[in-house]
């Protein structure tokens, strides 16, 4: 078998992984609020759990993208990270004391943060240098679609064990067989590959593995999280449509579209981002981005919900994948693991201050202002990433 195929065979295991565990993930996650809600919690509690896990699982992603490159492992990092979200999230139905529920989604949070950096890095090392948007494109459809069947799988489960607190807790059980069948993917399909070992770069320490990186690399990260500050959390465009009308049930067939044409678009996207550059890709995503935003800031009826988010998943399908590959193509893959911690975090972490400082404007100017924000942030990045081509060009040199 010629190895690129070995190559794909690996990335597309990869994908499978991500597909069911985010079947998994999102039967849950589509029902937790509700799921809260009825057990009697506060907003104030959720939105905690939130915040928890963004934060928790912000730290392990760059620890264990750093012990992966250490130790020239990825697969059972991944493994170990995938197995405590697996465990963790089922097990919310069997409890129901707050405690117990910060418990487990922190359990959960160390798993998500354990396996994405070195997901990556794995996904970056099975890919050939010159088809990496098409491998990562690859990825995220196969993971984006599991966001798509786990909502709707769970929309229909709701029918056959009732819209309560027995029925969710049903549910969340029922999440843990694609939950197992994502684990038996990684013990029997996942492979090492021979990238990581063949590199000349030791990351024996976190200072080494910091200076080992290419410095291009944390300019595109500073861009990253200046775009980022004005990316606040998709509940706001959920707020949106409801805010100009739309009806509730229709809320997560739009918010399923949006997953849907993310999904469908990813794959062919990046195989274009290997031919037109993934600089170009990614800009072209913002400026999407900054459309889509000033549609919803200036939308005033209820239909312009649809293909404002139809836009979003173009977005999402030009950067996602793009911003992954870039950073593969940008970082020896002796310090692939750590660079996608970074990568992962940096976009996790502003997206609280981003999502703070939407809230801020929604509530005390009004629900548009949120949105002329993030437009113009992404505008400010365009700038910035524009400046980051210039001094990466040969013509333009510049020492970083």
């Amino acid at each position: 078998m010629p190895q690129k195929n070995g190559y794909q065979k690996n990335v597309v295991a990869l994908g499978m992984v991500s597909f069911w565990s985010g079947l998994s993930q999102d039967m849950i996650a589509s029902i937790f609020p509700i799921f809260l809600t009825s057990l009697g919690f506060s907003k104030e509690f959720i939105g905690l759990i939130g915040g928890l896990v963004t934060s928790v699982s912000s730290l392990f992603k760059i620890l264990a993208g750093y012990i992966s490159d250490k130790l020239k492992h990825r697969k059972w990092i991944i493994f170990i990270g995938y197995a405590l979200s697996v465990v963790a999230r089922p097990l919310l139905g069997a409890f129901s004391s707050g405690l117990q529920i910060v418990g487990l989604r922190f359990a959960d949070a160390v798993g998500k943060g354990t396996k994405d950096a070195p997901r990556d890095a794995l996904v970056a090392e099975s890919s050939p240098a010159n088809k990496t948007g098409r491998f990562f494109g690859l990825h995220r459809m196969l993971d984006t679609f599991g966001s798509v069947a786990g909502p709707l799988t769970a929309a229909l489960l709701l029918k056959f064990v009732g819209e309560n607190v027995g029925g969710y807790k049903n549910i969340f059980y029922l999440a843990a067989i694609p939950g197992a069948i994502a684990l038996l993917v990684i013990i029997f399909f996942v492979r090492e590959t021979p990238k990581l070992k063949n590199t000349v770069g030791e990351a024996v320490s976190i200072k080494k593995s910091l200076m080992g990186i290419n410095k291009k690399f944390y300019f595109l990260l500073f861009v990253v999280v200046i775009f980022s500050l004005g990316n606040s959390t998709d509940a706001f465009l959920l707020l949106r449509a409801q805010n100009l009308g739309l009806k509730i049930f229709a809320i997560p067939l739009v918010y399923a579209a949006f997953y849907f044409f993310y999904a469908l678009l990813s794959y062919p996207i990046g195989i274009w981002s290997d031919k037109i550059g993934k600089k170009i890709m990614i800009v072209s995503g913002w400026g999407v981005y900054a459309l889509t935003y000033l549609g919803f800031a200036l939308a005033t009826q209820a239909w312009q919900v649809w293909p404002l988010f139809i836009l979003y998943g173009f977005f999402y399908a030009a950067t996602e994948g793009s911003g992954r590959a870039l950073t593969a193509d940008l970082v020896d893959p002796a310090y692939h693991g750590l660079a996608f911690g970074f990568y992962n975090t940096a976009i996790a972490i502003t997206a609280l201050p981003a999502s703070i400082f939407a809230g801020y404007l929604w509530d005390h100017y009004s629900p548009a202002a949120a949105f002329h924000f993030g437009w113009i942030s992404a505008v400010a990045a365009i700038i910035l990433f524009g400046i980051y081509s210039l001094a990466s060009s040969r013509r333009f040199k510049v020492n970083f």
